[in-house]
């Protein structure tokens, strides 16, 4: 792990994104509540929500890191599951990656308790689309 004792504790944010691809038949009994294995986007919102609590965990050289916000937001869209994860932190290294964890374990559990319908299914896109706080300040990369 860097060495990050020296460097002063400030705020700091990052949001992730991805998404998962279904088909319309899928959308539709996601919308309708209707999926073999129950409320798949409230079990993905959990998912992510843990999994960013755990990044250091699951990142060999993550730090662990004291998270003082983290949201995931899930969206069903026309051809399939928008996933935004928000987290936030005082200290002294960023969040980026809690926040990237966040979407893809919601993004696999999205996709675990779809397969039974739809095998097919893609995870993709899954990229920091904006930071703040630290040494290189706020960037906004979409």
């Amino acid at each position: 792990m860097v060495d990050v004792g020296a460097k002063p504790a400030t705020e700091r944010r990052a949001v992730a994104r991805g998404r998962l691809l279904l088909s319309a038949a899928t959308v539709a009994l996601v919308r309708d509540g209707k999926t073999p294995k129950g409320d798949v986007l409230a079990t993905a919102r959990i998912a992510g929500i843990t999994a960013a609590k755990r990044t250091s965990e699951l990142i060999p050289l993550a730090h662990p890191l004291p998270l003082t916000h983290v949201s995931v937001d899930l969206a069903v869209e026309d051809d399939g599951i928008a996933i935004q994860a928000t987290a936030a932190t005082t200290a002294q290294t960023g969040v980026e990656m809690e926040a990237l964890t966040a979407v893809t374990v919601a993004g696999l559990t999205l996709y675990d308790m779809l397969k039974a319908v739809e095998r097919s299914a893609r995870l993709t896109d899954i990229r920091l689309v904006e930071k703040s706080g630290g040494k290189s300040g706020d960037i906004k990369l979409e």
